[in-house]
């Protein structure tokens, strides 16, 4: 039986934040297109080259542990860079508790 289901990205305009796992540096950006499998996020030429590392992407309402696998130049001043989602370890989530409630006292 042939399978006719695909999972295609979808356009999905929102802003985003890139947050890098081992030097906590944020890159803001737009997405371009998403998928439940990775997303994909335009941003200035500034930001340095991700390819292969673990980030953190947060757009609008959906956190993704993700792994940048590549990037590609739009134009002069901008680059997309598509990332690949990657499941969420325990050391990943228990990353993410401390950021979200690192700022509180009891």
């Amino acid at each position: 039986m042939l399978e006719r289901r695909t999972i295609n990205r979808v356009e999905f305009l929102a802003n985003s934040v890139i947050v890098d796992k081992e030097t906590l540096e944020k890159y803001y950006g737009q997405v371009k297109n998403i998928s439940p499998l990775g997303i994909s996020i335009i941003v200035d030429n500034h930001v340095p080259n991700m390819v292969g590392r673990d980030l953190v992407v947060v757009a609008e309402t959906m956190i993704m542990y993700a792994e940048a696998v590549r990037e590609d130049v739009e134009d002069e001043k901008r680059k997309a860079v598509a990332f690949k989602a990657r499941k969420f370890t325990p050391d990943v989530l228990q990353f993410l508790l401390e950021c979200i409630g690192g700022d509180e006292e009891e």
